[in-house]
């Protein structure tokens, strides 16, 4: 690797932290960058996997305050992701390395679907919140406490079933779960963003144990410690700028990324 490569792993590790820690996609700007600079799919997904674990370890102690109160339900949830991570990690490793180029670009294009459908799952949000029944009426009590009965059964199966494609691929893992705790939880946006990063960085913690047991051939060191420091440094920053980062800006850059990185597989493989 040289040194203008390394810079441009470390500037997407920043990159993908602070993503991580606001949007829940950086997978998208790490992992492209890894397969434009020429890593092998397999590659470049294990060793982003471990490095991105750094990120969300800075991301969730950035977000400490809004977890204070959550402790019920993060207990309920951390067992659901930590064994969908499990699921979908074996799956990477039991399936070719073949069938993984082969779904990764769909996989992208699920995640850039999820990335421009996210701020209209913030409005859905924002107008439950608004209503009478909703987020604002509830008192803080009932907020540490488990989820209603409406939701108990849905948030742990969607918790499972985000962990498995965490596990498997990770790319918008962190909007999935937006998108799930938005439409089945009463907590406010900033609340779930901090028990999302919290769940995404156990699944990758797993999934990044899972590999360097069964998968230490694919793991590049380099590259692992270049966005671990890279992710560490943009998840304290992600989680002190918060909202006051430009979101349609960083959207718009992941699905530009993410664009030319399906196109390099597909006809340029």
């Amino acid at each position: 690797m040289s040194a203008l490569e390394a810079c441009w792993v470390l500037l997407a590790g920043v990159g993908a932290g602070t993503i991580n820690s606001i949007v829940g996609s950086g997978t998208l700007i790490t992992f492209p960058t890894l397969l434009l600079l020429g890593y092998p799919p397999l590659t470049a997904n294990v060793s982003n996997n471990i490095g991105l674990v750094a990120g969300g370890a800075s991301a969730s102690w950035g977000y400490r305050r809004e977890l204070a109160g959550q402790r019920a339900l993060l207990t309920r949830l951390l067992p659901m992701s930590i064994a969908g991570s499990m699921l979908g990690a074996a799956l990477l490793l039991v399936l070719p390395a073949a069938a993984f180029r082969a779904v990764v670009p769909v996989l992208i294009v699920i995640a850039l679907v999820l990335v421009i459908l996210g701020p209209r799952n913030q409005r859905v949000a924002r107008a439950r919140q608004a209503q009478p029944d909703s987020q604002a009426a509830v008192p803080r009590d009932r907020l540490a406490g488990p989820p209603d009965s409406a939701t108990s059964g849905w948030l742990p199966a969607g918790a499972v079933l985000a962990g498995a494609y965490g596990g498997y691929f990770g790319a918008a893992q962190g909007v999935l779960l937006m998108g799930i705790f938005s439409a089945l939880s009463r907590e406010p946006l900033q609340r779930l963003n901090g028990l999302k990063n919290v769940l995404v960085t156990c699944v990758n913690l797993v999934a990044a144990g899972a590999f360097l047991i069964f998968a230490r051939e694919h793991v590049d060191w380099v590259v692992v410690a270049l966005i671990a420091v890279g992710s560490l440094l943009g998840g304290l920053l992600g989680a002190h700028l918060g909202r006051r980062l430009p979101a349609p800006v960083l959207r718009a850059v992941i699905v530009v990324v993410g664009v030319v990185a399906i196109v390099k597989m597909v006809w340029f493989p």
